[in-house]
């Protein structure tokens, strides 16, 4: 096998096992500026047929507090669909909503 033979097979044996590039974390603040306790965040990917796993396992967000958000689910894409729980007693309906997370500073969900 000549040499630029074997750099090129050398370069493609590479580019195999290096994999696709890792996406970004999605990072953004979370506000509830409700009168209610908000006690599940959901997210997916825009055309998911399910939500993902609860983003607040087993925390709540009161009234007036903000959290950072994480989502690092690897996927490659920005347009989520989000959706919010408040807590039994609250007069609040789930909500949803859609945003681009990739472009999203902080969020604040009203009543």
């Amino acid at each position: 096998m000549t040499k630029p033979l074997r750099t090129a097979a050398c370069a493609a044996v590479l580019a195999l096992l290096a994999g696709p590039a890792a996406a970004e974390d999605l990072v953004f603040e979370l506000r509830n500026g409700t009168n209610s306790t908000l006690t599940a965040f959901y997210t997916s990917p825009v055309g998911e047929d399910r939500w993902e796993e609860d983003v607040f396992g087993d925390q709540v967000l009161e009234p007036g507090e903000t959290i950072e958000v994480t989502i690092a689910d690897g996927r490659d894409v920005c347009e989520y669909d989000m959706r919010f729980e408040f807590s039994e007693d609250s007069a609040l309906d789930t909500t949803t909503d859609t945003q681009n997370l990739c472009e999203l500073g902080s969020y604040t969900i009203h009543e």
